[in-house]
């Protein structure tokens, strides 16, 4: 059976719904990673040092499944690399950090920001930006991950040493997110040189893993001075961070981002009463348990889900996976989010996605 074209590219969708008129379908981003691999059949290695691949792996996932935005990602750990951390990279899966780059925080003081243009493997993400803007960018927004300053620090010198020195040397950890926050700023900078806009991630900021207390102090902000430097140049952010956010999500509206990435461990609708006056939130499809392991029906009700509970937030909603698609994520199972959103069209009839509330 033929798919349902949409009449509208994603850049006229998010003009038009961020003014109040009429679309043909609301936002949806399955938040797409290393599966764009498999949609051009190379091992996710392959990216590494390769900006093309990269780009050409992006743009093909792209036009295959017609999301609303093209998110140049591999791993968390570009900038980090690029200021001397060791990352491992498996054949074909996602890299993980093998070492930190110091072991002491009396180290601190030799790390350096990273040049986006010369260190590491970030030259080659700007040149996958480039390519990609430069072939779909003025139908779809393409953005470049960023990993947030505080989370970046943990991959400096270590995630349990990092949150000892929140305890005993909180001025450490400062000194440690200043730097992360240079070589953001840096980084942030050449994405939107290139004509892309960054999208933050900071995982390592979760409720999940630090108090509200850490957060105000070693997260928000860094993350606001990032923010305020992106607004200034013209763009807007998407702020995502893992795992249960229920206790930052106003300190996140406080720094700045003009749209939460809710994770599927979070409530989707917690947030629309909390924040949903102040931000757009995206999510929250379970990225393993339904978008990997689930059938095209649990993936259409999923949706449906997250539409009937979402759907009416103040500042708007995207239809999004709670985090970055598993690397093996089936084909059809993408393909039912996008055609669940397109058959649900907008504005939303409630009747539709009476099933789902049940």
């Amino acid at each position: 059976m033929a798919r349902k074209r949409d009449l509208m590219t994603p850049i006229e969708r998010a003009a038009a719904y961020s003014k109040g008129a009429a679309i043909d379908r609301l936002p949806c981003v399955p938040i797409v990673g290393n599966t764009s691999a498999r949609v051009i059949g190379v091992k996710v290695s392959e990216f590494r040092g390769n900006g093309p691949l990269m780009a050409r792996a992006q743009v093909e996932s792209y036009r295959l499944f017609g999301y609303d935005n093209i998110r140049i990602f591999t791993d968390l750990y570009t900038q980090a690399e690029s200021m001397g951390a060791k990352v491992f990279y498996p054949e074909d899966e996602t890299a993980y950090l093998q070492n930190p780059a110091i072991d002491d925080e009396r180290d601190i003081g030799r790390l350096k920001p990273a040049d986006p243009h010369r260190d590491g493997n970030l030259p080659h993400f700007l040149e996958a930006m480039k390519i990609a803007f430069g072939e779909v960018g003025g139908e779809v927004p393409v953005t470049g991950a960023l990993t947030g300053p505080f989370t970046n620090s943990s991959f400096l010198i270590g995630a349990e040493k990092l949150a000892r020195l929140t305890i005993q040397k909180p001025e450490a950890v400062c000194a440690l997110c200043e730097i992360s926050l240079e070589t953001n700023l840096r980084y942030a900078e050449a994405i939107i040189d290139v004509g892309c806009a960054p999208s933050l991630t900071d995982p390592m900021s979760s409720g999940t893993v630090i108090s509200r207390r850490n957060f105000e102090a070693f997260s928000l902000p860094y993350l606001k001075r990032l923010i305020d430097y992106i607004h200034g140049r013209g763009k807007s952010v998407t702020l995502h961070i893992c795992g249960k956010t229920d206790k930052v999500w106003d300190l996140m509206a406080d720094a700045g981002a003009d749209c939460l990435s809710i994770d599927n461990e979070a409530s989707l609708e917690g947030a629309k009463l909390r924040v949903g006056d102040r931000v757009r939130l995206m999510g929250n499809v379970r990225p393993s348990e339904i978008m990997l392991e689930g059938t095209e029906e649990d993936v259409a009700f999923a949706v449906k889900k997250c539409v009937s509970v979402a759907h009416d937030s103040p500042k708007g909603f995207i239809v999004a996976s709670g985090c970055s698609l598993p690397t093996e994520t089936p084909f059809g199972n993408i393909h039912a989010m996008l055609d669940t959103v397109r058959e649900i069209g907008y504005p939303v009839e409630t009747s539709r996605l009476a099933a789902a509330n049940q």
